[in-house]
């Protein structure tokens, strides 16, 4: 049997996440902050864990991230930047996940195929940002999309069939999008499913790039 790890498993993806493996024959094991006490933001949380889950683990699919940090919500505008809030959004949507993989990697075998996920979003293109604002997330997402990116060209070293990648899920309903609800949004589980039907289809020559819930290459 397939093993995977989702994190952030008591969020609207991850949680939608953990059924949808479980379905397709995967026996799923979880991290979360409300389960576990688990802090993706600290190193020293992410080991611990690390040391009680058992793998290996052919999918990782980390679904951490937050568009509001702190009540810190998206910047409209350049003046409203504060540096706390974007450094809070840079620990939370980039360098967590990126310390997910630096530790998780282990758990990860060496010789069949595997995948690590992390979830990204469109906002976080440099080349599709035509509208502005949102400084942090932006910012933060485009963070991620470079450390998963510069991680993804080490880790095919040490194991050549990985895939590590970024995945856009588009606008879910959830809890992290109910106060925008000017954007068209899928069910949770809607948006999972078209997640790990994408992940299903990854070949390691696709490791390193930003991919949305269809399967479509984004623009960095």
């Amino acid at each position: 049997m397939k093993r995977a790890l989702v994190v952030g498993a008591s969020g609207g993806i991850g949680s939608a996440s953990v059924q949808g493996l479980q379905r397709r024959g995967h026996q799923v094991a979880t991290l979360s902050r409300s389960a576990d006490a688990f802090d993706i933001t600290d190193e020293d949380s992410i080991i611990a864990a690390m040391a009680r889950v058992s793998g290996p683990f052919e999918t990782v699919i980390v679904a951490t991230g937050a568009l509001e940090v702190n009540q810190c919500g998206p910047e409209k505008q350049l003046k409203a930047l504060r540096p706390d809030a974007l450094a809070a959004q840079f620990a939370l949507n980039a360098a967590g996940p990126a310390l997910m993989l630096n530790h998780v990697l282990q758990h990860m075998p060496r010789d069949r195929r595997t995948v690590f996920a992390a979830l990204s979003a469109r906002v976080g293109s440099i080349g599709d940002n035509r509208l502005g604002g949102w400084y942090s997330y932006r910012a933060s997402k485009a963070a991620l999309n470079q450390l998963i990116h510069t991680a993804a060209i080490e880790v095919a070293r040490s194991h050549p069939h990985a895939i590590c990648v970024l995945l856009h899920p588009g606008t879910v309903a959830t809890r992290f999008t109910a106060n925008y609800p000017n954007h068209a949004a899928v069910p949770a589980q809607e948006a999972a499913s078209n997640l790990i039907g994408v992940i299903e289809n990854l070949s390691p020559s696709q490791s390193g790039g930003f991919f949305d819930w269809r399967g479509a290459q984004v623009a960095w």
